[in-house]
């Protein structure tokens, strides 16, 4: 009997250890899985912080090669469409991008954004898609720049934000339910949810050489077929002449700032900290590298002189063409995706003057070509291996989200157009927007005459 009782006291000593050690190991288990989920929370704040940078990259470029009578108009523009684009963005927007669907075109049942609890993890995704909103947005403005009304600019922001970036975001990145953000704490109630059509067929564009680039850039080709080009940007016979900007050293900045704010872009889409973001990183710098040699030295052939504009966007254009495929090809890879794209800058830029087209900025060649180029480039040098079927659904996809945000852009600044107006009079272009449109001086040291001239 003793021996019973020792033996029954030993089993339960050990039932009652093991039992305590799987609870043990299921608290240590809960704690890695929050701590793991803090760090990747962190991970994107942080990224979405350097995205948010480019805005101010953005700006500086733009101010540099706009003319000094029009940089308050430039801050005007690149302060205000964030804010338009972030509110429609979270109003509309998102809802339409992530929201699962049934039918793959556009998301509809993305529940009100505010039902969501104050710690849900879906608020660090919002922060970081709302960046990438209002970088699509701050594009267009740039190749606009001294010719566009400041209203009608901001009436085609919102409509970019709430409506064109959406629904071509959706085709290309699903919804919530498919797997893009798994952890995010969103769950489609529909079980015949569907991702986006795109993405249904393997589209890969893993940060948005055409969701966020090509859509900026093809919005910019419609506004500047539209608006028109500058006052005395081409000559009667259509031969280009020079209209310089006023600080091509501001140029240099925020061009740098951007290719630092693009780690934050590819690297964070991720929407986790792990050994992969280190190469998605270092692709983009190695695509910006060469994308900045190989359009300096394609210029200077051309040209026969280096130029600091190629240079500065062909490295741009390097970074917009490694976007879609900085997760999915080899650093090898990475370096002739960003040659050919910082070529193919130079080219479109070429192209667009010879149609008599004024990009201030280079947007379309940069965003445009480069972010086509890139977007196709992922299956001829997927590290998978080549496809025939991958290089179909990439061209499908990149020309069809590209064509649509080229027609809805165009019909929408026609719209304005015969409505608010878009393109400022001749004497306000002469005179200047900062005092056309906002009474004021970026240099009031300097004064200009009615036909911009300094005094």
């Amino acid at each position: 009997m003793r021996y019973l009782l020792i033996m029954l006291m030993m089993s339960s000593a050990a039932i009652a250890q093991e039992a305590t050690a799987e609870a043990v190991a299921q608290v240590s288990e809960s704690a890695a899985d929050s701590i793991t989920l803090d760090m990747n929370l962190l991970f994107v704040f942080v990224c979405a912080g350097m995205v948010f940078l480019m805005q101010a990259g953005f700006c500086l470029l733009e101010l540099g090669y706009a003319r000094s009578k029009s940089c308050l108009n430039v801050v005007m523009k690149n302060a205000t469409d964030i804010c338009v684009a972030v509110i429609l963005y979270f109003v509309i927007g998102f809802g339409i991008m992530f929201g699962a669907s049934k039918t793959g075109w556009f998301g509809t049942e993305l529940p009100w954004i505010s039902d969501f609890s104050v710690d849900s993890p879906i608020w660090m995704f919002l922060l970081f898609q709302s960046m990438f909103v209002g970088t699509a947005a701050t594009i267009v403005s740039g190749a606009l720049a001294e010719r566009a009304k400041f209203m009608g600019y901001l009436v085609f922001s919102a409509v970019l934000s709430g409506l064109i970036y959406p629904i071509s975001g959706h085709w290309a990145w699903g919804n919530l339910s498919g797997g893009l953000v798994e952890g995010f704490g969103y769950v489609a109630e529909s079980s015949e949810s569907s991702g986006g059509w795109l993405a249904d067929m393997g589209f890969i564009d893993f940060a948005g050489s055409t969701v966020v680039h090509a859509v900026g850039g093809a919005a910019a080709l419609a506004g500047i077929i539209v608006i028109g080009a500058r006052k005395g940007r081409f000559a009667e016979d259509g031969t280009p002449k020079l209209v310089s900007g006023h600080n091509k050293p501001l140029v240099a900045l925020g061009t740098l700032i951007l290719w630092f704010g693009w780690f934050g872009f590819n690297g964070g889409s991720a929407l986790e900290i792990n050994a992969s973001v280190g190469r998605i990183t270092f692709n983009t710098l190695l695509a910006g590298c060469a994308g900045g040699l190989s359009g300096m030295i394609c210029y200077w052939g051309i040209q026969g002189r280096p130029s600091p504009s190629a240079l500065l966007n062909g490295i741009l254009a390097g970074c917009a063409a490694i976007t879609a495929g900085c997760a999915n090809v080899t650093p090898i890879s990475a370096v002739l995706i960003g040659l050919i794209g910082g070529i193919v800058a130079i080219f479109v830029e070429l192209l667009l003057l010879k149609a008599k087209l004024d990009d201030v900025v280079g947007a379309v060649p940069v965003h445009l070509g480069a972010g086509v180029w890139g977007t196709i480039a992922v299956a001829i040098f997927h590290e998978g291996g080549f496809s025939y079927n991958q290089l179909w659904v990439q061209t499908l996809g990149t020309f069809i989200i590209s064509a649509y945000a080229f027609g809805v852009s165009f019909l929408t600044f026609k719209l304005i157009g015969m409505t608010i107006g878009i393109r400022t009079s001749e004497d306000e272009e002469a005179i200047g927007l900062d005092f056309a449109e906002h009474a004021s001086s970026a240099y009031p040291e300097f004064s200009t005459n009615v036909a911009g001239e300094l005094d």
